[in-house]
């Protein structure tokens, strides 16, 4: 008897939803797991934009209390 290839998980709950759901509901769950994977990426985004920031307002602040020492 020749083996068959059982279906993944991914693909056997597409099944279940497609037999649960209308394509409706099925468009609109995928646009809102879409809009958190898209959140998610952001606010990544706005976590190294900061730690970018910081990095760069230190090294600015170091850089002016060094020309102070030296102006004295």
């Amino acid at each position: 008897m020749p083996a068959v290839a059982l279906p993944s998980v991914g693909t056997a709950l597409r099944v279940v939803e497609s037999l649960l759901l209308s394509g409706g509901q099925r468009t609109a769950r995928r646009n809102a797991w879409t809009a958190v994977q898209e959140d998610r990426r952001r606010a990544r985004d706005r976590v190294e934009a900061q730690h970018v920031l910081e990095a760069v307002s230190g090294r600015t602040s170091e850089a002016a209390s060094d020309r102070a020492s030296r102006a004295t």
